[in-house]
């Protein structure tokens, strides 16, 4: 019997090659070993502000994309968290015996608090509940995270072993799963010190996938680098961390380490090396592009993988909320 594997990303901006690198590609890897549920994460979209049709628009994009980088159906389940009740059902009773104290130490609830202009809403303090239920309800054995998600997966871990604890064994204790780029995030083009991000002020500091290739020349040509006229021997840990970001790229376009990365560009100036990286990424996004296009014209198709994954995921959370429901004396 496979292992289960869920996760999923907010359908709120463009999806970038971060993403790809980082979540995506790893996904469709893990598609031939796990039984793996990827989900549309709008309920966790709306803790910040969203104008509705766009938001719309967004959930059908993420899913077109999915497909077109490799997300297969018949091997996968995609569907759209909002589409099941069970979610926000279950994110309520685990806020229930979730401490105040804990959702406070949250670091990515300090990083997010700051950046809102209209104050902070419950929702966003409470989403790692909201995190935890998606992933408890399928029973997950893995989720695929990088480091900076990894708290949440022990606030899960923790929720779920103190429910089990108060009303019986219910909940599966899920793991996390680094990836093999796991530790390799990938920065802003611009402001290296930050994460990629759908949400950077600065459009030069993402490279979205559905990018046209001038526009992605044009944002590897403006990456920035450092002083040095040539590439010398960085890795990780040392040198400049936007040159860092820009091999990190590399390598995971080229399909090799990062290590070797360097090796392969060591002495070559930055002109010709940010060149070269814009061929091998225009390259990697284009037959997507390609894919992404059919599929987001096929809307009815869309609409069937969707309804496909929402009818398994009710199926499958819908005798956990039962047994939830039981042990809490509910009716």
């Amino acid at each position: 019997m496979k292992k289960v594997v869920f996760s999923g990303i907010q359908p709120s901006g463009d999806l970038h090659i971060g993403n790809y690198i980082g979540a995506i590609a790893q996904w469709v890897k893990m598609q031939d070993e796990y039984d793996c549920i990827y989900c549309i994460v709008d309920l966790h979209a709306i803790t910040v502000p969203q104008d509705p049709k766009t938001l719309r628009e967004k959930i059908l994009e993420v899913t077109a994309l999915y497909l077109a980088c490799g997300i297969d159906p018949q091997k996968s389940k995609i569907f759209i968290q909002s589409e099941n009740p069970d979610h926000p059902y279950l994110a309520w009773v685990l806020n229930c015996i979730t401490p105040f104290g804990q959702l406070e130490r949250m670091t990515q609830f300090k990083d997010k608090s700051q950046t809102q202009k209209e104050g902070t809403t419950a929702g966003l303090f409470d989403y790692p509940v909201l995190m935890a239920a998606d992933i408890l309800l399928y029973h997950t054995d893995e989720v695929p995270v990088g480091e900076d998600q990894k708290q949440h997966i022990e606030l899960t871990r923790d929720v779920a072993e103190k429910f089990n604890k108060t009303f019986g064994e219910t909940f599966k204790l899920p793991n996390p799963h680094i990836s093999k780029f796991a530790d390799a995030r990938i920065m802003s083009l611009q402001t290296p010190s930050s994460k990629m991000s759908k949400s950077d002020i600065d459009p030069l500091g993402t490279i979205n996938l559905l990018d046209s290739e001038d526009r992605i020349r044009e944002k590897i040509k403006k990456a920035v680098t450092d002083s040095e006229p040539s590439i010398s021997a960085k890795v990780h840990g040392q040198g400049n961390g936007a040159v860092q970001n820009l091999l990190t790229i590399y390598a995971a376009f080229s399909g090799c380490t990062y290590n070797t990365a360097v090796q392969k560009t060591q002495g070559k100036a930055y002109g010709q090396f940010k060149q070269e990286l814009a061929d091998l990424v225009v390259e990697n996004l284009k037959p997507i592009q390609v894919k992404y296009k059919e599929i987001r014209n096929d809307e009815k198709y869309l609409r069937q993988v969707l309804d496909d994954g929402r009818n398994f995921a009710i199926s499958k959370s819908s005798k956990l909320i039962l047994e939830v429901k039981e042990k809490l004396g509910l009716v």
